[in-house]
This record gives structure tokens, C-alpha cells and sequence, in this order.
């Protein structure tokens, strides 16, 4: 008879047997999910960049999926569909319905069949199940169809059966068509609804998918919202350049107090500068914050001479043209506020202004919901599949190398301002005060000459309103865009981030005049989406899929109008960036490599264990009571 001191101890080594069998199989389990991933096609991106507060263009093109359902149906399908035969799939599956048409010769059971193509060649990845895609009506049936099993007669003969299983099948499809969408930043300004855009992308079907660098527009309303003076004058002053009243009702900002201020400050026979507002009221209101915008930034760039950035400063030398009656060069002499012993100064009247925006901008609760997003999701950079997306550009010197700034260069500069961001994020999402010099980074970061988000020499917002010469409106840009025409400078730029490309915003380009989104090794892509009303000449959005990287000239606006009342597709400029003669992997990124890494851990751990308890892992655990 077995003492009790040995029963427990067998007892116990029994227990941890059946622990190291399940830890066993917990491995097993995430081994084989990571070798899955790795053989699974790369997902379907898109990037879209400089949305500028065009909402309703937003959605329509992204209801239209930017041209990527023709493409899916194209990799899908065999190689003897026609282009024609494909634009009929495209149309079905955009309306939800069969459509008739006996030039293509296909009656109902074709299509649901190449509907099936369709969306089986989309779930042979594991980022999707069944259940998520489709609606419960139809999950077994279409399951089985996808899996080859046999279906009954009735969903080819009964017509009523036929109709709803097509339009399952479209919907499915239009719901797996992006598994990523890339936005490269400025959700704001130019445009009344960068709210809309923000709910968009942060709703439950987009949140998952999509990935939000941060543009200058963007870090402008951010560093507002934490508190910098000058960015909440030059927030609500582009805010009424362009009379978006309605977009402030919605935010629920009460403006009474800057509109009496501007209203008796500046009539509208004494708004004579070059001011964009087009009525009386916002011409006024862009006038009174531009000036406390530009005393409020003097005083920064006093306080923080490492900015270098004194050549911003004009209020100076306003007051000694003004004083000494040397104003043929300026366009507007009525400057009523400006002290010319202290220019920097301002007024009673314009203390209380600014001090009554900026608590609104601190505490406006839905404001704080649309920059909670920005703050908890948002990046300064994002590397994927390879790619290092950016909103403008890295920091460059003259020579090719990567511009200091603050003692930190290159992706270590990136990093450091996500830092900052992420700091003064948490600070204004908890109500916990703000360091001053971060607040103030986020004015150099606006329109710093070495801000990663802007790549100008100056922004010439005082010129452009006052000053009569035109030569000195001109803002330069710095040298991304040559360096990147340098092999010596991109082969460093890849290999500072471990990527193989660079796709960037911020600077439209115009197709029409003969230019081209990518360099002609295709290493360099920008995307600018033309959205601002400015560039409505054309934008770009990109899109890559296993097979191919390709840009598109995205439509203007009339040509959305004119789809969506046809119900038909929008005619699309695609430019071919490159083209894979086997559909792209996982394995082939760097998101494969380290997946690889976390598989050969795992398996050296399953080995491990399995030397530790070799009879117990051949046991089935039913066996064990």
C-alpha cells in the first residue's frame, strides 16, 4: 500500500503534466495561427492623405471603395474574363442585384458562382471569419458554398431565393474589399466637416482597419485643444476664413464674445488686407484673430530662441512702418490694437478673446471625443508591409542627411515628438496641466522650417495678408523632395526605418501637367487626395494588393455627383507602380519576419516541453478522468 506522501506527490506530478499538455496545445494553437498569417496574401491597403474637412467627398469616395473592387474582381476571377465581363461583376455587386444583360451571357448561377470566386479568394485569409462578414440568414449556405459542398436546387430556381442570395454575396464582398486603410493626416481646415471624416474613421467598421498618421492640420488642432494660445487664434482663424460657422455650432463653441470684439474692432470698410472670409462677420472675426495670432506666437518665439525662428517675427517692424508712415508696401494700415512701444502685447479686449477660447478649447467635451481619437490612435510615422508612411517628410539637410532638431534626428526625432504627443495627449484627456514647452513644440511642429510635418522654410501668413510684394508671399519648399531624387539618400532613409519604400502627403501633385505620383524606381510615392477646394484639379489616393501597388487619380466632385445618381462607378486614372509576378505574402514583409521569429520561439518552447513530458503529450486528454 502506497504511503499518502507518495499518492499526493503522483497527484501532483499528474496535475503538472496535464498543465504542460495544455500549455502545449495554447502553443500549438498560436504556432499554427502565426504560420497561417504567414502564407496568407498581404491586406488589401489603401492610403488617402489631406482629406481637409471634405466629409461628404470622403464618403462618396470611399463607398466606391477608390476603384478597388474592380481590381479584387481582376485577381479573383480566371484570366479569360474580359475587362467587360469584370465591370458587369463590378456593377452587381455595386447595385446588390442581377442585372440582365445578354451580352455577357451569364444567367444567375454564373454570378453567383464568380461571387463566390469573389469572396472565397478574399477569405483565404484568417483576418476574417464567417460570422463577422456575413448576415446570420445566410452564413451556412454561402459556407458551404465557399467550402465546394453541394447546395440545394431551390437557390437556382426559386427566383425570390436566387435575388437574396446575390445580394448577401454583394454585401459580403463590399464588407471584406479593404482589410487596411492608411490615412496620412489633415482631417482639418479648408473644409466644413472634419468631424464627419473623424467619426468615420473612428466608427466600430473603420476603426479596426484603419491606421492615422498625424498631418500639420492635424497637430495644429491637437496643440490648440491642449492649450497653446496662438494655435487656438489660428485654429478658429482659418476656422472663419472659410465662414464655417455651422461646423462651430456643431462642436457647441460659443463665439459670442470674439464676434461683438471683431464686429466693433474691425468694420468691414477697415478689412482691407488679403482676407479670405466672404462674409462681413467671418472677414471681421479672421482679421481679430490673426492679429492676437500673431502677437500670441511672437511671444513663443521669444520665449524659445532654439526654435530659430526670430525672421517670423513682423510686429516690429508693422509698428515702425505704421509710426513712421512708411506703409506703401502694405495693403491694410488699420491695426487699432497694436502698441507700438510693445507690439507683442495684447489688448484688454483681446486678452479676454483669447482667454475665453482657449477654456472652451480645453474643456469642449466634443471636441475632446474627436481629438481623443487623434491622441489614442494616431502616430507620427507607421511602418507596414514594408512601407514608411509619413504626412510630409524626415527632416533633411541641404546635403542629404537627416536634419537635427532638439538634439534628435532621423526616426529617433520621430519617436521623441511621439513622445511629447502622447505625454500631452494623456495630460488633456485627464485634465492634468500641460508643460509649457511641450505646448510650444506643437507651434514649431505647425510651421517650423525642421518640423517633420510641414517642410517649408517660413509660413507666410502675415506676407500673404499684408504685404503688397508678391515675391514675399513665396514659402520654399526644403530639400525631401530632391534628396529623394538621391539613391545615396533614399538607400539611407530605407535603411534608417527596415523599409523598402516611403509613401508621404501634404504636397498636391498635378497629374494633369504631366506629374507623376512615384519616382521612376517606384521607391518614393506620394499621395496628396486633393481634397482641399484649391486642388479640386485632381487628387491621388494609392492602393496596394497582392498582386499590384497602383495610384489613382481620384474623380472631382461633379463626377461623384454624376455616379451616384447613375448608380454606376466612377471613371478612374490608375497609374501602375508595380506589379508582383506572385501574389505578395505576409512572409515577404517585415511583419513576416517577425512572425517568423515568434514561430521559432514557440517551437523551440513546444520542443522544450515536449522533452519534459513526451508519454503524457501522446495521451489523449479524454483519458485522463
Amino acid at each position: 500500500m502506497k504511503s499518502p506522501s507518495a499518492t499526493a506527490t503522483k497527484s501532483r506530478t499528474k496535475k503538472n503534466e496535464l498543465i504542460k499538455v495544455r500549455e502545449v496545445d495554447e502553443l500549438v494553437q498560436r504556432l499554427l495561427e502565426i504560420e497561417t498569417e504567414l502564407n496568407s496574401n498581404i491586406p488589401t491597403t489603401l492610403w488617402i492623405s489631406d482629406l481637409h474637412g471634405e466629409g461628404d467627398r470622403f464618403k462618396s469616395i470611399l463607398r466606391g471603395r477608390f476603384g478597388v473592387l474592380y481590381q479584387t474582381c481582376r485577381e479573383a476571377l480566371p484570366n479569360t474574363f474580359t475587362p467587360d465581363k469584370i465591370q458587369y461583376l463590378v456593377r452587381i455587386i455595386r447595385k446588390q442585384q442581377y442585372i440582365a444583360d445578354p451580352a455577357m451571357r451569364m444567367d444567375t448561377q454564373d454570378v453567383i458562382l464568380c461571387l463566390g470566386q469573389v469572396l472565397k479568394y478574399k477569405l483565404t485569409n484568417i483576418r476574417y471569419r464567417l460570422e463577422d462578414v456575413l448576415l446570420p440568414e445566410f452564413q451556412d449556405t454561402i459556407g458551404r458554398m465557399l467550402a465546394g459542398s453541394s447546395l440545394p436546387n431551390q437557390i437556382f430556381e426559386e427566383e425570390v431565393i436566387t435575388a437574396r442570395l446575390i445580394t448577401h454575396l454583394c454585401m459580403a464582398i463590399r464588407n471584406v474589399l479593404l482589410d487596411r486603410i492608411q490615412v496620412l493626416g489633415d482631417v482639418f481646415d479648408r473644409g466644413p466637416q472634419p468631424d464627419k471624416i473623424l467619426r468615420i474613421i473612428s466608427s466600430m467598421p473603420y476603426r479596426r482597419i484603419v491606421d492615422y498618421v498625424f498631418g500639420n492640420h492635424d497637430i495644429l488642432w491637437m496643440g490648440a485643444a491642449s492649450g497653446n494660445r496662438s494655435l487656438v487664434a489660428e485654429a478658429m482663424r482659418i476656422t472663419f476664413r472659410y465662414d464655417h460657422f455651422e461646423f462651430m455650432d456643431r462642436l457647441g463653441f460659443d463665439i459670442t464674445t470674439l464676434s461683438d470684439f471683431a464686429a466693433a474692432t474691425y468694420p468691414a470698410d477697415k478689412v482691407t488686407g488679403k482676407f479670405k472670409a466672404k462674409t462681413e462677420r467671418g472677414r471681421a472675426m479672421e482679421k481679430a484673430l490673426a492679429i492676437i495670432q500673431f502677437k500670441l506666437e511672437e511671444q513663443t518665439i521669444a520665449d524659445f530662441p532654439e526654435y530659430d525662428m526670430a525672421d517670423r517675427c513682423w510686429l516690429d517692424r508693422l509698428a515702425e512702418m505704421l509710426a513712421g508712415g512708411n506703409t506703401d508696401g502694405l495693403n491694410d494700415t488699420y491695426f487699432p490694437t497694436l502698441d507700438y512701444q510693445n507690439p507683442q502685447q495684447l489688448s484688454g479686449a483681446e486678452q479676454e478673446v483669447i482667454d475665453d477660447l482657449v477654456a472652451q478649447f480645453t474643456t469642449n467635451k466634443k471636441l475632446m471625443r474627436l481629438l481623443g481619437y487623434l491622441f489614442s490612435f494616431g502616430k507620427t510615422y507607421s511602418l507596414y508591409s514594408n512601407i514608411l508612411n509619413i504626412h510630409a517628410l524626415v527632416p533633411t539637410t541641404e546635403d542629404g542627411h537627416f536634419e537635427q532638431f532638439l538634439g534628435h534626428r532621423g526616426r529617433g526625432l520621430l519617436d521623441y515628438i511621439q513622445q511629447v504627443i502622447d505625454r500631452v495627449g494623456h495630460n488633456y484627456l485627464t485634465g492634468a496641466p500641460q508643460r509649457k514647452e511641450d505646448q510650444a513644440l506643437f507651434f514649431y511642429l505647425w510651421c517650423g522650417p525642421r518640423s517633420p510635418f510641414f517642410g517649408k522654410h517660413a509660413m507666410k501668413t502675415f506676407e500673404r495678408y499684408f504685404l503688397i510684394d508678391k515675391d514675399s508671399h513665396v514659402e520654399h519648399t526644403l530639400y525631401w523632395q530632391s534628396n529623394l531624387a538621391n539613391q545615396n539618400f533614399k538607400e539611407n532613409l530605407l535603411k534608417e526605418f527596415g523599409v523598402k519604400r516611403v509613401v508621404y502627403g501634404h504636397t498636391p501633385v498635378n497629374y494633369l501637367k504631366g506629374k507623376h505620383m512615384a519616382s521612376e524606381d517606384g521607391v518614393a510615392i506620394n499621395v496628396d487626395g486633393g481634397f482641399a477646394a484649391a486642388y479640386y484639379n485632381r487628387g491621388h489616393s494609392l492602393v496596394h494588393t497582392p498582386h499590384q501597388l497602383y495610384g489613382i487619380i481620384l474623380p472631382t466632385p461633379d463626377e461623384i455627383k454624376e455616379a451616384e445618381r447613375t448608380l454606376e462607378s466612377v471613371p478612374l486614372d490608375i497609374e501602375l507602380i508595380d506589379e508582383f509576378m506572385q501574389p505578395m505574402k505576409v512572409k515577404d514583409t517585415a511583419e513576416g519576419t517577425a512572425l517568423a521569429r515568434e514561430r521559432d520561439e514557440l517551437m523551440d518552447k513546444i520542443r522544450e516541453l515536449a522533452n519534459e513530458a513526451h508519454n503524457e503529450l501522446l495521451t489523449p486528454l479524454s483519458g485522463k478522468g
